[in-house]
């Protein structure tokens, strides 16, 4: 497929790749992604101790290896690698290697135990766990235009767009298969073919344990009209441009993404299988323990933002087993509903 740049014009996906991650790009930035918005992993300190939770029930699954690994793709500045490490139980943090992936330079302060890359390693036996990293996955926009037919969109530095030439190959195949655009003007799709291959890559990067994803997401049945192409800043939502000054987003097909074996769930039915539920502490607490019962209160408050309908307990898990057989896979999973919901 050709990529006209006539002028400044170039595909979605070039312009998001080098206005996220060229050499002055968003994610370089020393503030990181916490500076403009905010994820589950700030949110509450309740998501890493999830995230341990799963990461002990893999341990368990894998027989107790020597080495426990925890790969956090799309890192940051290192929150959840720290924050799991702190919540694991002494016996199984001892036998962890933990590895934060990330193209930004390795943050002053962060625990000395947390060996920083710019890819995952190869070959790990344990957990690969990559919040809200896909929907950054640089993909191409196609737009229908007045004969029906899907066209990338092509887009300058400053946000002005256009229509190029039609989609074509491969991506027009990921259409057809996972977003078909029906031929009425002015539809659009993200074309999450090279979040597909991201995810695929990183998945094998695990030699033995699990891979999952956790992002927006949406599935076949309720693909958006429109697209959700958006960006943040300073921790409010903006207009998608692309000059490095916003972060550049859009939900992604995790049912695209998924391999053979692969499990879709919402995160709320995740985090209350890993024992958070939102629910408030009894009253009698509050009069025989008072210090108590308000760390408790606080901790049910940010269980619920966590779980909540219409927020973060939206978003999408995908859970990827490798090498491990049907029984062992089903034990990370107790009491999950079995059933997708985005």
């Amino acid at each position: 497929m050709t990529n006209d740049t006539t002028d400044g014009w170039t595909g979605w996906r070039a312009a998001t790749e080098a206005a996220l991650y060229g050499p002055d790009g968003f994610y370089r930035r020393p503030e990181g992604p916490a500076g403009h918005f905010r994820t589950s992993v700030h949110a509450s300190a309740l998501f890493a101790g999830a995230v341990a939770r799963l990461l002990c029930r893999l341990d368990e699954a894998l027989g107790r290896p020597a080495r426990l690994d925890f790969v956090d793709m799309a890192a940051g500045r290192g929150e959840l690698a720290a924050g799991v490490l702190a919540a694991l139980p002494a016996e199984v943090s001892a036998r962890t290697r933990a590895y934060a992936v990330e193209i930004a330079d390795r943050p002053a302060g962060l625990d000395h135990r947390i060996e920083w890359l710019s890819e995952p390693p190869s070959r790990i036996t344990g957990l690969l766990f990559a919040n809200e990293w896909l929907d950054n996955v640089p993909v191409e926009i196609a737009e229908t235009d007045s004969a029906g037919v899907p066209r990338r969109v092509l887009v300058r530095r400053d946000g002005r767009e256009r229509l190029g030439e039609p989609v074509a190959g491969a991506e027009a195949e990921w259409l057809r298969r996972w977003w078909p655009l029906p031929a009425e003007e002015g539809l659009r799709a993200e074309i999450g073919l090279p979040r597909d291959e991201a995810w695929a890559a990183a998945v094998a990067t695990v030699g033995r344990g699990l891979a999952v994803a956790v992002d927006y997401a949406h599935t076949a049945a309720a693909r958006p009209p429109f697209g959700t192409l958006t960006g943040f800043r300073e921790g409010r939502e903006s207009a998608p441009v692309p000059d490095g000054s916003c972060d550049l987003t859009a939900h992604v097909a995790l049912d695209a993404c998924a391999l053979p074996g692969g499990r879709l769930l919402a995160q709320r039915d995740a985090l209350r299988a890993l024992g958070l539920t939102g629910a408030r502490p009894p009253l009698s607490l509050a009069s025989a323990q008072p210090a108590e019962y308000l760390r408790a209160l606080t901790r049910a408050g940010e269980a619920a933002e966590l779980t909540a309908a219409g927020g973060l307990g939206d978003f999408g898990w995908l859970l990827q087993p490798v090498g491990l057989d049907g029984p062992l896979a089903d034990a990370l999973l107790v009491d999950v509903p079995d059933h997708e919901e985005q």
